[in-house]
């Protein structure tokens, strides 16, 4: 009596290993990955001072002070003008800057590409705020402090007049560009939260 065939045996393949042709994706470093987040809250925190900062200016002091006359407006700005020149004022002046600009490089070290572009355009924002302060709002501070005491400006009509338009101009631009600035950094602080998770 025949026997059937045996049918050869097959022994499955081990699964092939799984190919990507953009290669493997680098891993975040973890300190900075960590750093990140904190550095992001901090640069929202100071963007969201300066620009509330300005803000008030546009809404409350200057539109008080133009009420008045010439010798209180005049008197007002100076005195203004030297009271803001202090360590806190400095420091979120400067930190808002310093921590935007740290948070975007981080986000991106981070391999959080999207956050470190909002981050970073915010820091385009807050430079473009920088230099209309340096290069219009400080000058125009100095030249209101040069015209000298009150008590012996001899016509603060025309100190006011040479001041005040271009000042309250400007300060307006700073205060929509710290804005932009601060709406970009809370979207990259959203996209941080999201890739975070």
């Amino acid at each position: 009596m025949r026997s059937e065939p045996t049918a050869p045996a097959y022994h499955a393949a081990p699964p092939a290993a799984h190919y990507s042709p953009a290669g493997p994706v680098p891993a975040a470093r973890p300190g900075q990955g960590k750093a990140a987040g904190p550095v992001l809250v901090a640069a929202t925190i100071a963007m969201g001072l300066m620009a509330g900062l300005f803000f008030a200016f546009d809404v409350s002091v200057m539109p008080g002070l133009a009420k008045g006359d010439d010798r209180t407006y005049v008197t007002a700005m100076q005195n203004i003008n030297k009271s803001i020149e202090n360590g806190l004022f400095g420091l979120v002046f400067v930190g808002a800057f310093a921590a935007t600009g740290i948070a975007a490089y981080l986000e991106h070290k981070a391999g959080r590409r999207t956050a470190a572009f909002w981050a970073a355009a915010a820091t385009v924002a807050y430079v473009a705020a920088l230099i209309v302060t340096m290069g219009v709002n400080i000058p125009l501070n100095n030249q209101l402090a040069q015209a000298g005491d009150p008590s012996q400006i001899q016509d603060f009509a025309a100190v006011r007049a040479h001041f005040e338009n271009t000042w309250v101009a400007t300060n307006m631009l700073r205060t929509a560009l710290c804005t932009a600035g601060l709406a970009a950094l809370t979207r990259a602080l959203l996209l941080h939260s999201r890739a975070s998770r």
